[in-house]
């Protein structure tokens, strides 16, 4: 159940999105709109070494994205160089996906690409009326369910 439930999440996120990254280092939590390249169910985008977000996940890997009701946390890890041959994959989705962005930032030397590995991914849905929530844990390979009720 959980890599079909899984897969079904992932299709509905896409190739590429607009999430949000939220960061957090030395009790300071910031978010904000990124675009993100979904591929082989981990997620990607490319930042500025110098700016704050860069600086938070070097200090503290631990993310989360957002998107609609999808809830992604998990760990970030630097990749090298969006124009680099080991982040050509990337790129290319980027470029197709976010042109302007690549077009301005991508040769720029401080550009880096940032790679989120999920570790936990939630939902929100209903089932007959009755909302519930759904859990992916990556670390276990599990997937659970959990209804709340209204009374």
């Amino acid at each position: 159940m959980f890599h079909k439930r899984l897969e079904e999440i992932f299709q509905k996120l896409g190739e590429s999105q607009i999430m949000c990254l939220a960061t957090s280092s030395e009790d300071r939590v910031t978010a904000r709109s990124m675009s993100v390249i979904v591929m082989g169910q981990k997620f990607y985008f490319q930042t500025d070494r110098q700016f704050l977000k860069y600086n938070q996940i070097v200090r503290n890997p631990r993310v989360a994205l957002c998107f609609n009701n999808i809830q992604i946390e998990g760990i970030c890890k630097e990749q090298g160089h969006p124009l680099s041959a080991e982040n050509s994959s990337f790129s290319n989705k980027y470029n197709e996906y976010f042109k302007g962005s690549f077009d301005k930032y991508s040769h720029m030397d401080n550009e880096v690409v940032l790679e989120v590995q999920p570790k936990l991914i939630s939902l929100w849905g209903y089932e007959n009326g009755e909302p519930y929530q759904e859990f992916f844990d990556f670390e276990n390979d599990t997937h659970r369910k959990s209804f709340y009720t209204t009374e």
